[in-house]
């Protein structure tokens, strides 16, 4: 190949000169039929001071705002041409309805109408599109160059830097520019731009090295606690081992204000410090609420210090007390309240107001957790290809991951099917998210306006239903409570209940099993019986009884109740008590005996029970028709005996 010659064209693009930029504006004035002989003017001296408009773009800020109103149609020229960036503190300063009106007919014009139309998508209404877009896409536009999907992290922290900037300078916050940057970030994250979308609330606390937990302790015992908890980041997910960190804080700081000259964990001594510790955790307080710290809270600072202690003594660290310092008595013991389920009326109005709750997506998916049982986090983390469909054996919806970090397949009916779809619906669509735990892009299920929906946002709707439905206060786990003393009532064995509700251990699942016990139900009413036969009314007074010609034609055989016929009587139990364990238990004994004089009772007992049978069928009730046929066989056996004799 021959060597290229001196005067080969170059391929960097040529720097427009002053008359290239003159010319340009020229024909763009005269586009637009605008222009006066002051914005001419204003341009040939702007040029004639900042041959490359770039330079203009490095004065100071003020040099910057100081341009004459007849130079900045040719500074919004520079700008929508792409031949001036002149900075987020200069664009954030303007105020620019010049440039927007004209940016629809300009080179930016097409990313523009983009933007508009990937906001719009993903559920935006389009004056607020139309908001993102002046205050965030055009600047962007403006100050990094087209396309949108080149905007990259960097050009968001700048944008974001300089908003600060602003803040300090004016002395206030810009709120309206934060929140339009970060819903612009998601929109030009779903429109391909190489941006990461970010948690709204701030997680900088959560990033904190280990050692900063324990300013205010001693440095050696800091230390050693920071390596503890290093340690612990091997085996722990970081939510665990921040909350470890938060406690042994705790703990750290208390020891430096007890002991100021204590400086190693070996020097700790039960009577000294673990005792005044022990002390001040049962007496702390809330710093929110000021309130005494719940019995759950005070145990696991306990137990969190007494399991530091116990393995560094066990891996035999240097710094490690010379023996075990804190024991089983230690620990408080939790109250074993009930679950807080919602009565069948409260669970029914909730679920009638969540149905005709005007946000369909977060009311969608409470009703999904009710129907489920599924903890909060493992709904936000539902991805679309959660439902399997099982040859021969139905729907199944998989359960991801959750708080103990195990997965699970949950049964559900046409009716989950159909609230599925409807969820489906109304997400927003867009580019598959981060996953929290792995990184990994997934397209979850519950996402709104190109965000996954969060946790408050379900409890704010949860909060509204529930005024609306005149029950209170009401929490998402609340509806797994329901769900699961709903299944309970029904009849659910332990082990499918531990299933469904991924628990791992029975004692989990047994809290739902002492709300209604079918066997203290029976034994309450055995031992009540007894107890009314030995002492009489346990109520004070004579009790009135309900007159059968109420509810009947007066006839004992036509009240609609659990009737038996007795030998010497008969016995009337409404439905709700079933049938009585005791009633003709005599007749069935096999040491019952009948002779010939007996006969005539024997005789109107059956006639009775015959009656008794067809009233039972003619209500529906089986089971109760086959126990007065049960009886019935049994009286023809002691007819027969009776007449043999």
């Amino acid at each position: 190949m021959p060597p290229a010659s001196a005067s080969a064209p170059s391929d960097r693009p040529r720097r427009p000169t002053p008359s290239d930029l003159l010319g340009g504006y020229q024909a763009a004035l005269a586009g637009r039929g605008a222009g006066n002989k002051a914005f001419w003017s204003a341009a040939r001296a702007f040029v004639a001071r900042w041959p490359d408009p770039q330079a203009w773009a490095a004065e100071p800020l003020p040099v910057r705002l100081s341009a004459s109103s007849s130079a900045r149609p040719f500074l919004n020229y520079l700008m929508l041409s792409g031949q001036l960036h002149p900075g987020y503190d200069y664009l954030l300063a303007r105020k620019l309805p010049a440039v927007l009106r004209e940016a629809p007919d300009g080179p930016l014009g097409e990313d523009r109408a983009w933007f508009l139309a990937a906001a719009a998508e993903l559920g935006w209404q389009p004056r607020v599109a139309a908001g993102l877009c002046s205050q965030i896409a055009m600047r962007l536009l403006i100050q990094a160059g087209p396309p949108l999907t080149g905007i990259t992290d960097a050009d968001i922290a700048a944008f974001d830097a300089a908003i600060t900037t602003r803040e300090r300078a004016c002395g206030r916050a810009l709120k309206h520019y934060r929140d339009a940057l970060y819903t612009s970030r998601t929109v030009l994250y779903h429109m391909g731009a190489p941006v990461r979308p970010v948690a709204r609330k701030s997680t900088f606390h959560l990033r904190w090295p280990w050692a900063r937990h324990f300013d205010g302790a001693a440095p050696g015992i800091g230390r050693s606690l920071t390596s503890y908890l290093e340690c612990a980041s091997g085996t722990r997910v970081r939510a665990t081992v921040l909350a470890m960190a938060g406690r042994l804080g705790h703990f750290a700081r208390f020891l430096a204000a007890c002991d100021p000259a204590l400086d190693s964990l070996a020097g700790l001594d039960r009577q000294r410090h673990i005792e005044p510790w022990l002390a001040a955790v049962a007496a702390a307080r809330n710093p929110r609420t000021g309130t005494v710290l719940s019995a759950s809270e005070r145990r696991s600072r306990i137990l969190t210090v007494g399991r530091m202690i116990d393995d560094i003594i066990e891996w035999g660290w240097a710094e490690a007390p010379a023996r075990r310092l804190i024991f089983a008595r230690d620990v408080p013991r939790l109250p074993r309240a009930l679950p807080r389920y919602l009565p069948a009326d409260a669970d029914r109005a909730l679920t009638a107001a969540l149905r005709a709750s005007p946000s369909p997506l977060p009311a969608g998916a409470l009703l999904l957790l009710r129907a489920t049982g599924m903890r909060i986090g493992e709904l936000l983390d539902l991805e679309l290809d959660c439902v399997h469909e099982v040859p021969g054996a139905g729907a199944w919806l998989k359960v991801p991951l959750g708080k103990l970090d195990t997965e699970r397949m949950v049964p559900i009916d046409e009716e989950v099917l159909a609230l599925l779809d409807q969820i489906t619906g109304h997400r927003s669509p867009g580019r598959p998210l981060p996953h929290p735990r792995t990184g990994k892009p997934a397209d979850f299920l519950l996402t709104h306006q190109g965000r996954r929906l969060s946790a408050d946002t379900l409890r704010g709707e949860l909060h509204r239903a529930a005024g609306q439905a005149g029950i209170g206060a009401a929490t998402p786990h609340q509806l797994r409570h329901t769900y699961a003393t709903a299944l309970v009532n029904s009849g659910c064995s332990l082990q499918a209940l531990m299933a469904l509700l991924g628990h791992v251990s029975a004692e989990m699942s047994l809290r739902y099993g002492r709300l209604f016990d079918a066997t203290v139900r029976d034994e309450y009413e055995r031992a009540l019986d007894l107890a009314k036969a030995q002492l009489g009314p346990v109520l004070p007074g004579d009790r009135t009884r309900l007159p059968l010609a109420a509810i009947t034609s007066g006839n004992w055989q036509d009240a609609p109740l659990i009737k038996s016929r007795l030998a010497g009587g008969y016995c009337l139990r409404t439905a709700t008590q079933g049938p009585c364990a005791y009633a003709n238990i005599c007749e069935h004994c096999p040491n019952f005996r009948a002779e010939a004089s007996f006969l005539p009772v024997l005789q109107l007992q059956r006639a009775d029970a015959e009656t008794l049978a067809a009233d039972a069928a003619a209500r529906g009730w089986g089971d109760e028709a086959a126990r007065h046929r049960r009886l019935i066989e049994r009286l023809d056996l002691l007819i027969a005996q009776a007449h043999a004799s």
